[in-house]
Formats: C-alpha cells, structure tokens, sequence
C-alpha cells in the first residue's frame, strides 16, 4: 500500500518528526537548515534570525484572536525564541472564493495591531484567490527575519544536566480555545486563547541574563512535544514536577472531561526556557512583572540520566514516564 500523508503528519508529533526526517532533511539538507524555531544566518558579521510559517487555524476567528493576529505572534515569537529582535515580516494569503471581504478586514486589522505591538513591520507579501472549496476560508504564511542580540546563543541543543525548566504562564490554552470554538463536545468553558506577541517577554529575560541556554514557544504539540524535543537534541532527561506546572481551571476542567493532557495542548503566548538554576528565580521574579507572563513558574530540571525521556513526578512523589508525543490530537489549531 501506498504511503500517503494524513493529518497526524501536521500535528507536531512523532508522524510530524518522522515526516521533516524522512523527506524535507533528505532533499533539503545544508549547513544552514535548522531543527530550531528560526535559522540563524551570519551576514557581513551580523547575526540574524529567519523563519516562516503556515497558519491554518479553524475556526479562523476564536476567543481571544483570530488567524491574523495568530500569523504575526507565531512568526515573531519563533525570532524572538532565537533572542532576535523582530525586524520585518513578508505576509501571503491564500483566499476562498467567496470569502467575506468584511472578515478580511477584520484579518488585516488584526495583523496590523499584532504587528505595531511587536514592533515589526510588513514590508512585502502576495494574495492568491483559490477556487470554491480548494481552502477552507482563508490561509496565511508568514515570514519574518530578526537581528540576534549580541552574546545570545540559544538552542535546542543546549541543554544542560542541572538546568531549571520554566514556562511563562498557564499551559494549553490555545489548544483547549480552539476546541471549545468548534462546538463538537457541547462544552462550555470560560477559556481564552494565550494568544500574544513575546519579544517583550524574551528581551526583559535578555535584560536579566543573557546566560539562557534553550527558549521554545510551546505551539502545536504543547509544552510536552517540545520537552521530547529538547530532550532528543541535548540528549537529556528532563524531570518534571506535575504539582508546579500551571493550568488554568477551565482547561483542567475540558481535559478532564475529555481525557486530554494539558501538556499536549497547543500555547500560542508561552515559553519554555532552559537556564542554569542560579538565574533561574531571577528570570521568574522578571516575568512575573511582565504582560504575558505573570504566571511564570520552575517547572522542572535537566537530568543527565533518562536521556531523551521526559519524568513526571506525580503528586503522592512517585514517577512517571510522560508519554510520548505521537498521532493526531488536535488538528488545525495554527
């Protein structure tokens, strides 16, 4: 039987690695390309960030944002992860016919606030109009490009044992938001989309210390995927202690009842830094007085045991294995 790719292949789980792995590394591969958020290119002695980026989302407008304002945090946030500085954005749209030109304006209105906030510009772009059910609705890809602050190395393949682990606010948000606006389950939450713009975030941590060794934006695949991840390129452990990560009570409530794991929801506003554990409390008491990441919080270690695993520590003291990313969970949530 013919191989074909499905959905779990866009999902950011194992189908997702094994994809770029086993076809785009193949073809694609040079000293340049990147398993990180953005690639970092050196020109004439400058060290800059370059990313892009697909967004896909349904439904295209849900509490808290919508594919717009979603297509500038994505791409900024993947520069900032870098300790880039946010320059210039190039935008493309892929629109339905048929699509309502008042819901366009709303798109661009929100990509120009994004933007302003983050303080990048859209300097170029390109629109395609497809035909009657070939999108569903409206599909954007960004690409934005930063300048590297100086002595900022970050990576995923930094890691180091004895490292703290934090993440800047409430996990899965983003995820549980896009659910919930699908209407298929009959839930009804007061859950918001963490959707948000984070240079600010990462240039008051680069304020505080640039001693950072790995920062992630927790998007498809949640905060779980890129722990695996982590792990896998430092050839690590990671220990994680379940009582510290943050979640906020409608998104416990919606993965109880549907058995899903917050960790393994989408964030489209949090990070994951991996720093020494002497700046650690440092970085935390600076994000706590940041807009987007009051609830910042240790939420574990790096171990030299387990490497490429990732332990819980459960609430009675006893550990577990996280499970491993893999298959489909949420489809089309950025």
């Amino acid at each position: 039987m013919d191989k074909i790719v499905t959905l779990a292949h866009g999902a950011g789980g194992k189908q997702t690695s094994e994809l770029i792995d086993q076809v785009f590394k193949t073809h694609f591969s040079n000293p340049d390309l990147t398993a990180d958020d953005a690639a970092v290119l050196n020109i004439n002695g400058k060290k800059l960030a370059f990313t892009t980026d697909g967004f896909i989302v349904s439904p295209a407008e849900f509490p808290g944002g919508n594919i717009g304002k979603l297509s500038i945090c994505g791409t900024v946030n993947d520069l900032s992860c870098m300790g880039a500085r946010p320059l210039y954005l190039s935008c493309a749209f892929v629109i339905e016919e048929g699509f309502p030109m008042d819901k366009l304006e709303e798109i661009a209105a929100a990509m120009e606030k994004t933007a302003d906030e983050a303080g990048v510009k859209i300097v170029a772009g390109d629109t395609k109009v497809a035909g009657k059910g070939q999108v569903d609705g409206v599909f954007i890809t960004t690409t934005g490009i930063g300048q590297i602050i100086e002595d900022v190395n970050t990576s995923g393949f930094n890691a180091k044992p004895g490292d703290a682990i934090i993440v800047t606010g409430d996990v899965g948000r983003h995820g549980c938001t896009v659910l919930l606006a699908r209407n298929e389950f009959g839930i009804e939450a007061d859950v918001t989309s963490d959707c948000a713009p984070l240079w600010g975030t990462v240039e008051a941590m680069l304020n505080t210390t640039k001693d950072i060794h790995v920062i992630r934006d927790a998007t498809r695949g949640g905060v779980g995927t890129v722990l695996y991840e982590i792990a896998e390129q430092s050839k690590v452990g990671i220990r994680l202690d379940s009582e510290s990560i943050p979640v906020a009570d409608g998104v416990k409530g919606v993965c109880g009842m549907l058995g899903l794991e917050p960790l393994y929801l989408a964030c489209e506003g949090r990070l994951v830094i991996f720093a020494p554990k002497e700046a650690a409390l440092k970085l935390v008491d600076t994000l706590r007085m940041g807009k987007y990441s009051k609830d910042a919080a240790i939420i574990g270690e790096v171990i030299e045991d387990m490497a490429g695993r990732v332990i819980v520590k459960t609430e009675i003291g006893a550990e577990t294995l996280l499970p491993p990313p893999g298959g489909e969970l949420l489809p089309r949530i950025c």
